[in-house]
């Protein structure tokens, strides 16, 4: 993924508003020391870190932290893909928020986790759950292969785990799972362009060898059929479904 920061913060700020429900979960202490992992452009971890709680942000996409950066200049940030985190220090809690659906290698994810925490440390997720966005794919891809684009109606990078796979990935590594919710969370979108406008966000490399015009025309189609079940009250929606986890990295359960 190529992340537009500033497209992400005008028009898809929704990710860090919506993301400030599981910050209770995280309930950070002044004394700890916490990781953001995946925080794009900073707005949550500048929230955990306005609770005295010392943060440090990390992000795979250069844009997302030369933004977080300029606004936030009092907190670190890194770049660093989460599959290769490598971090001197361990943390008390690593916090993670609408990040994890976009890495199929949970299994070296969970791992990365793992070793980055204090013992009795702590992680709390949220990410897509099974059925994220199944309406809104179903319906680019019927619209795909009607035009004749099969390879790309196969294309399909995202990780939408149900609870019970994630949390036996987790014990797998010693994690002892102590909360774990699979909900729904219809997700207002912005502007008169709503559903196009998020594809282009989030689902752009679906699109690899259509030219301009025909992406364009295919995702008026798209949101033409979307119109029915996706737009209440002048508003589009995304049909999402969340993960939210905390385990506990227990020496007990090991």
């Amino acid at each position: 993924m190529n992340w537009n920061s500033t497209l992400y913060d005008k028009s898809h700020d929704f990710v860090s508003k919506f993301g400030e429900g599981i910050l209770s979960y995280l309930n950070p202490k002044p004394t700890e020391k916490i990781l953001d992992l995946g925080c794009g452009t900073g707005d949550l971890t500048n929230k955990i870190f306005l609770t005295g709680a010392k943060v440090i942000g990390a992000d795979s996409s250069s844009d997302m932290i030369t933004k977080a950066k300029s606004k936030f200049p009092e907190i670190e940030f890194y770049q660093m893909d989460a599959r290769e985190l490598k971090f001197d220090a361990t943390f008390d809690a690593i916090f993670s928020n609408a990040v994890l659906h976009w890495i199929p290698e949970k299994e070296i994810v969970i791992g990365k986790m793992y070793s980055h925490l204090n013992d009795n440390g702590r992680i709390v997720l949220e990410f897509g759950g099974k059925g994220n966005n199944q309406q809104m794919l179903k319906v680019l891809r019927d619209v795909f292969i009607k035009r004749g684009y099969v390879k790309n109606a196969k294309i399909d990078c995202w990780y939408y785990p149900s609870i019970g796979e994630y949390s036996t990935e987790l014990e797998k590594q010693n994690f002892r799972v102590v909360h774990a919710e699979h909900f729904d969370r219809i997700t207002p979108l912005k502007g008169n362009q709503g559903i196009k406008d998020w594809f282009l966000m989030f689902g752009d490399y679906l699109f690899v060898d259509i030219s301009e015009t025909e992406k364009d025309n295919i995702l008026n189609e798209v949101q033409d059929k979307l119109t029915v079940t996706h737009f209440m009250d002048g508003v589009w929606h995304a049909d999402y479904k969340r993960i939210r986890i905390v385990a506990v990295k227990d020496k007990a359960f090991a």
